[in-house]
């Protein structure tokens, strides 16, 4: 492709997908091995650094839009790249549009002003060209697992991953084909059992796998991340880095630096960065009716049928339960709630809420920052200012779903 400017845009979806994106533009979501953004800089065979945003007011100080002089070339944040995708994007002219009935896929222009940008974003341009392939898209939260497993085996091809065999770690059980087994050569793994018959498992540098364990894939564990003594996980899962896990997990997305890392269980679910699930904290992921299961939109700003029969938790970033905490089906956790106690929570807790079924009120701003510093620092991250401007932003943002200002910790 020719050197140009590349922009990811967020459209009407990145609202769809909250609370998963409430701190970051649509393609900075994690599904199979990397990001949507880490994909389109490996598809482009560009530097990450050439690639920028258009996205929410809000977010634009920590993902600023950077535009050259020449044309721009503009790739919705929420698809998820592919050869033929990528070739029809490279024909594109100035001033066209590529299109997929009302998806806008991408578009090449000029236009340096966001608010002309954003209109085209809106409302598409006058010149489409209509794409006849296939694509993933991210519409809602549920499409992040509904789609995992498809991306991990993407993923493989597309990251050019070559195999290496466990054969000199010994004692483990591999079912299947070894040449659907990846693990970083500086990853000592001894009595753990991996299945490979349904998809392929990848195993990160520095990532570690306890004794014990039962992984059947398509699964990725990310670099530095853990995987407990006992753990059971099934196919369709990807721990993203600096994340430990334990219990049972089944078709779970976690976006990284998050724990779950005793007993319990954890199915059909998008879990954020820096989150903490206590000790035998568990989610339902199906209706004892087996109907659709109904789940909290932002856009709507009420509950909505997701037509999917499997849902379980979809927690936004910096958000942490209690032990032995019990989530409905579907239920979704907004951005720095911290809850705990018995019984079963609504199925929709806002962001920056603090308590039990009993009392639930604010997570104070300033002490919700001093445990993100704590947390992060941990992983020797810091918090920057910038960060702490978005999540000003959301607090006040959220504000409206929660009970009361004044209560909480």
């Amino acid at each position: 492709m020719e050197s140009i400017n590349i922009v990811l845009f967020d459209d009407e979806s990145w609202e769809n997908l909250l609370p998963i994106c409430l701190t970051k533009p649509t393609a900075q979501i994690r599904i199979g091995i990397s990001t949507i953004f880490e994909k389109w800089v490996q598809t482009l065979d560009v530097f990450q650094e050439e690639v920028s945003y258009l996205c929410k007011d809000y977010l634009s100080i920590q993902y600023p839009l950077k535009l050259d002089d020449g044309p721009s070339l503009f790739i919705n944040g929420s698809i998820i790249p592919n050869p033929l995708l990528l070739e029809s994007i490279s024909e594109l002219k100035l001033g066209e549009c590529l299109v997929s009935g009302e998806d806008l896929i991408a578009f090449k222009s000029e236009l340096s002003q966001k608010k002309e940008l954003q209109q085209i974003v809106q409302n598409k341009g006058a010149k489409n060209v209509e794409y006849k392939g296939d694509f993933i898209k991210l519409n809602y939260p549920w499409d992040i697992f509904l789609n995992n497993a498809e991306v991990i085996k993407d993923d493989f091809d597309l990251l050019e991953i070559d195999m290496m065999s466990l054969d000199y770690f010994g004692n483990n059980q591999i079912i299947g084909s070894e040449d659907d087994l990846y693990i970083a050569g500086d990853s000592p793994i001894v009595g753990a059992s991996f299945n490979t018959l349904d998809g392929p498992i990848y195993i990160a540098q520095g990532a570690q796998v306890m004794e014990g364990a039962l992984i059947r894939g398509p699964f990725v564990l990310c670099e530095k991340s853990v995987v407990k003594m006992g753990a059971k996980i099934y196919g369709g899962t990807t721990i993203g880095p600096y994340s430990k896990v334990g219990g049972e997990l089944s078709n779970v997305v976690i976006q990284g630096y998050s724990n779950k890392g005793h007993d319990g269980y954890l199915g059909n679910s998008v879990i954020g960065e820096w989150c903490n699930l206590g000790a035998d904290s568990n989610c339902s992921n199906l209706k004892n009716n087996y109907s659709s299961v109904k789940v909290w939109n932002y856009k709507e700003e009420k509950l909505i049928s997701s037509e999917q029969q499997f849902c379980g938790l979809i927690m936004g970033d910096h958000s942490k339960c209690g032990i032995n905490t019990m989530f409905n089906t579907g239920t979704v956790v907004g951005v720095f709630a911290n809850i705990f106690g018995g019984g079963f929570f609504p199925k929709h807790i806002p962001s920056f809420s603090w308590g039990n079924l009993d009392k639930m009120g604010t997570y104070q701003f300033d002490k919700a920052i001093e445990t993100a510093r704590r947390v992060m620092n941990r992983r020797e991250v810091e918090l920057k200012d910038t960060e702490i401007k978005i999540l000003e932003f959301i607090s006040n943002y959220s504000s409206k779903f929660r009970p009361s200002e004044s209560d909480g910790a």
